[in-house]
């Protein structure tokens, strides 16, 4: 995912209101989420101190492509938690709830999650948008299905299907 976008989601802004805090222009910011422009380390630090959030570098394996289609799922999921935080967290927890009674042997991750749910909206969205390997593990048992309607769903598939 790309961490000039990834800090816009989590801080909830706009692409101008990223641009102004940052002292940069809207068209930058756009270029640097569509890779246009490539943002050198020190420009995605500043990004994101203008808002107020760390930033810092991962390295691991690379996402297989299941695992970066979730990611891009989770993305669009976290821009509707930021839109409405109340109604995505409650989706949320209903979900938690009702797949810790199907689903036992997920219980550490489930776990996870409910300790999640009860963090501040941005660091629920960072660890949601974690491209590492524990982000990885818990996307797999997200409490968030059914938080964006079948229409939102196909519009991330075919854009990742562009995309790759």
């Amino acid at each position: 995912m790309n961490p000039v976008q990834t800090i816009r989601t989590v801080a909830g802004w706009t692409q101008s209101r990223l641009a102004q805090a940052a002292g940069t222009s809207q068209p930058t910011v756009a270029a640097y989420e569509t890779g246009a422009k490539s943002p050198t380390w020190r420009t995605v630090k500043r990004l994101a101190e203008s808002a107020e959030l760390a930033c810092y570098p991962s390295v691991g394996q690379p996402l297989t492509r299941d695992q970066a289609r979730s990611l891009a799922l989770h993305q669009a999921i976290v821009e509707a938690m930021m839109a409405d935080p109340e109604a995505v967290l409650d989706a949320g927890r209903t979900n938690l709830d009702r797949m810790r009674r199907s689903n036992p042997a997920a219980r550490e991750l489930l776990d996870e999650w409910d300790r999640i749910l009860r963090q501040p909206l941005q660091q629920i969205a960072a660890r949601t948008l974690d491209p590492g390997e524990r982000g990885r593990d818990l996307r797999q048992v997200t409490p968030f299905a059914g938080v964006i309607d079948p229409r939102r769903r196909a519009d991330v598939y075919r854009s990742f299907q562009a995309a790759a």
